[in-house]
C-alpha cells in the first residue's frame, strides 16, 4: 500500500513539474503578460490598417493609447539578476544593459509617435502604416538582439 502512494505522489510531482508554468506574480510571470497584450493590441491595429478587423477610429486610438501605456511596463520587471532559464531573454538583457535601455526607449517613442498619429483627424492610413510599422519596428529590434527565440 505504501508504494502505490509513493507511486501516485511521484507521478503527480512530475505531472506537476512537466507542466512547466511560470508563477504569474514573478517578474517573468508579469513581464510575459505584458508582452502578450502588446503583441495583441498591436496585432488589433494592425488588422485594422490591413483590412482583417474593420476600422474603427475611436478604437485604433484607444489601442495606441493603451500600448503606448504598456510600452512602459515590462522594464520593471526585469530584475538586475537574471532569475529563471525559463526566459527567452538572452543573458545579454542583463550584460548589455544600456543597449537594453536603448531599445526600450526607442519603443516607448514609437508608441508615443502612434499616438499622436491616432490623434489626427481625418484618419489617414498613410499616417497611420508608418507609425505602426515604427512600433512593430522597434519590437523586432529588440528581438533580435535580446530574445532567444
Amino acid at each position: 500500500m505504501t508504494s502505490k502512494r509513493l507511486c501516485v505522489v511521484l507521478l503527480a510531482c512530475l505531472a506537476l513539474g512537466a507542466c512547466g508554468g511560470v508563477d504569474p506574480n514573478s517578474p517573468l510571470g508579469q513581464r510575459k503578460a505584458i508582452f502578450k497584450q502588446m503583441l495583441k493590441t498591436s496585432e488589433d491595429l494592425s488588422g485594422m490598417l490591413k483590412g482583417r478587423v474593420a476600422f474603427d477610429g475611436q478604437r485604433f486610438t484607444d489601442g495606441a493609447t493603451r500600448l503606448d501605456s504598456l510600452s512602459r511596463e515590462p522594464w520593471k520587471h526585469f530584475p538586475s539578476v537574471k532569475e529563471t532559464s525559463n526566459s527567452s531573454a538572452k543573458d545579454d538583457v542583463w550584460q548589455k544593459q544600456a543597449r537594453f535601455k536603448e531599445l526600450a526607449t526607442s519603443l516607448e517613442s514609437a508608441t508615443g509617435e502612434l499616438v499622436v498619429a491616432s490623434n489626427a483627424r481625418p484618419f489617414k492610413v498613410s499616417t497611420l502604416s508608418p507609425a505602426v510599422q515604427k512600433v512593430q519596428d522597434s519590437c523586432e529590434a529588440c528581438h533580435k538582439e535580446f530574445r532567444d527565440h
